[in-house]
């Protein structure tokens, strides 16, 4: 059954003022990852940006959606879509009790599968959530969730359970895994994090699941 994919990071001595340049850090990383890919897509850039008070079933505060097609060339969008503009657009106000969300997009192998036919893979623009929360945000949880939190959607793209796997989808998903730990290494070795944590939704060991996974496919 599929499950939700984390990765929350904490962060030594972490302040609040200190929130932007983390999240900045870890976009750079997720980009450097998310620019190695031939969709076309402008990876490396934010999608989305918006901010939660108090809690998550709050309307947003602020919000702004980025244009990355061919209409970006005429519009405000080209620039403040960098890593940089968009955080600091969207953390011009600080606040303890709100969470920062921003959106990004990766090259991710997709199953696809059409009726009775076999399952076939696509290289597709997948979403990534990375959020920054304030100490007082929705009680807190920071603790649980971490400084930064990563959502990367549903942990199919890595742990597809079928162990008729055939060759070739058994390279794309074994290539998924190698870019979600390459990020998670970039971030651990560049963004200056104090702990991690990859993580599901039901609480599975993912760590020993994505192993095992690689160990299969090699």
């Amino acid at each position: 059954m599929s499950d939700q994919l984390y990765l929350s990071l904490w962060f030594p001595n972490f302040r609040l003022e200190s929130l932007p340049s983390a999240l900045i850090s870890v976009m750079r990383q997720f980009a450097v990852i998310a620019k190695d890919g031939k969709t076309g897509t402008d990876f490396g850039r934010v999608a989305a940006a918006t901010t939660f008070p108090i809690d998550w079933t709050e309307s947003p505060t602020y919000q702004r959606i980025y244009v990355l097609d061919d209409r970006a060339e005429k519009s405000a969008d080209t620039e403040d879509s960098i890593i940089e503009s968009a955080v600091a657009e969207a953390t011009a106000q600080l606040h303890e009790d709100s969470a920062y969300e921003f959106e990004m997009r990766w090259p991710l192998w997709l199953p696809e599968t059409a009726g009775d036919l076999d399952t076939t893979w696509k290289l597709e623009p997948a979403k990534v959530r990375i959020s920054g929360f304030g100490p007082e945000f929705d009680e807190g949880s920071y603790e649980q969730n971490g400084h930064i939190r990563v959502d990367f959607g549903l942990d199919t793209p890595w742990v597809l359970e079928d162990e008729e796997l055939n060759t070739d989808a058994a390279e794309k998903i074994k290539q998924n895994v190698e870019k979600l730990l390459a990020f998670t290494l970039l971030v651990e070795k560049n963004s200056g994090i104090s702990s991690r944590l990859l993580w599901t939704e039901s609480g599975e060991p993912l760590a020993e699941k994505l192993i095992a996974r690689l160990q299969r496919l090699n």
